[in-house]
């Protein structure tokens, strides 16, 4: 950990000088504490959005008790689950651990004894914070898979329909000579190219026109023939991890010129590299990508839990249909275990009965004529 002239990243001592008096001490010491805590985690390199996040999982929680962390116990963990298993939308099992995990590592934080909010609190108020988070009062990530069965793959009846659909939107806001027709179209293509290359929203929103370059091997690809991810998806405080993605399907690159060479001159970006600005020259974002997609599906009346990472599941279930390798699959969508891209893949079941024609044939075929053979 860095250390300078004796301090530790995240300590008191380097969030508020030790001279400044206290006027409201448990508010003001709380925030404290949230400082500090985001500075340990910067000095990890932490994303923002993480440590945004797992503030507001406490400040969450420090509402529902109605007290500060030196005043918590483990029985106040219990009740808060309890609550939120018990509202009108109970949450996943997922998102409540990931609420607890954000508890658990801030009490970790105050009571590390190279922080010194125990001595602190103790002075102010008396008591100290304690880890309220074990074992016993804590859901355990047993399960591989946790996610909606609901959230599957597109058919590709459903992909045809999603993608003519967001081309009719373009075609319509051009004939009624709509200001925002550009976005739209920038929207159509920005799904197709989720699909094309299987990419998650982050991931896509980034995307810079440099990222794209050609492929020796695939030629009739152009410059599109690889798709250089950058801000693929971090594990455990690490930077955002990179892979190539290779192109596949031979409608790529007609669908990346049209909106290159024709639509996203239109934008008269400052930053020319960008691939999807929006009308004001920043990026689109993935919150944008997850409304647009939810008003198509709507509009489309499909099911309301796809949602925009179906386009990634989809992509994976149709290579493994079209006998892609699942290796080339798995490091197609940067997944660091094939049983990771196994939960994507959600093969239809005519595949299935295709394998399994195919496979009776084949019995049904050999040779039965040698002794001793089983019919």
């Amino acid at each position: 950990m860095d250390e300078r002239d004796g301090e530790v990243p995240g300590a008191r001592t380097t969030a508020r000088p030790g001279n400044v008096a206290l006027l409201r001490p448990a508010e003001q010491v709380f925030e404290d504490m949230l400082a500090g805590w985001a500075g340990q985690q910067s000095s990890r390199l932490l994303a923002s959005v993480t440590i945004r996040a797992r503030e507001r999982s406490v400040r969450r929680f420090v509402e529902f008790c109605g007290t500060y962390p030196w005043d918590w116990t483990p029985a106040d963990v219990e009740e808060w689950t309890t609550q939120l298993l018990s509202a009108p939308r109970p949450l996943a099992p997922s998102s409540i651990r990931g609420y607890q995990n954000a508890v658990e590592l801030f009490c970790t934080y105050l009571t590390d004894r190279r922080y010194d909010w125990a001595e602190q609190c103790i002075a102010l108020f008396g008591t100290h914070p304690t880890q309220v988070c074990h074992e016993w009062n804590t859901a355990v990530h047993v399960s591989d898979h946790e996610a909606n069965p609901a959230v599957r793959p597109l058919t590709r009846d459903e992909l045809q329909q999603f993608f003519d659909y967001a081309d009719h939107r373009v075609e319509r806001a051009r004939a009624r000579k709509r200001k925002g027709w550009k976005s739209v179209f920038r929207d159509a293509t920005l799904f197709k190219m989720i699909y094309a290359f299987g990419l998650r929203r982050r991931e896509v929103a980034m995307l810079d026109l440099h990222d794209f370059t050609r492929n020796p091997d695939a030629t009739e690809f152009g410059r599109y023939g690889v798709c250089n991810v950058r801000w693929g998806k971090a594990s455990r405080g690490s930077q955002p991890r990179r892979r190539a993605v290779l192109a596949v399907l031979d409608w790529t690159r007609p669908v990346l010129e049209e909106y290159v060479t024709d639509v996203l001159p239109m934008f008269d970006l400052a930053d020319r590299a960008m691939l999807w600005p929006t009308e004001r020259q920043s990026r689109v974002t993935g919150h944008h990508i997850g409304l647009r997609f939810a008003e198509y599906r709507d509009e489309l009346g499909l099911d309301p839990a796809l949602h925009p990472h179906c386009l990634r599941h989809s992509y994976v279930t149709h290579l493994i249909e079209e006998g892609f390798d699942p290796l080339f699959v798995q490091q197609q969508v940067g997944h660091r275990w094939g049983s990771t891209t196994a939960l994507y893949t959600g093969v239809s079941g005519d595949y299935r009965n295709r394998v399994l024609r195919r496979a009776l044939d084949q019995a049904i075929q050999a040779p039965d004529s040698e002794e001793g053979s089983t019919p």
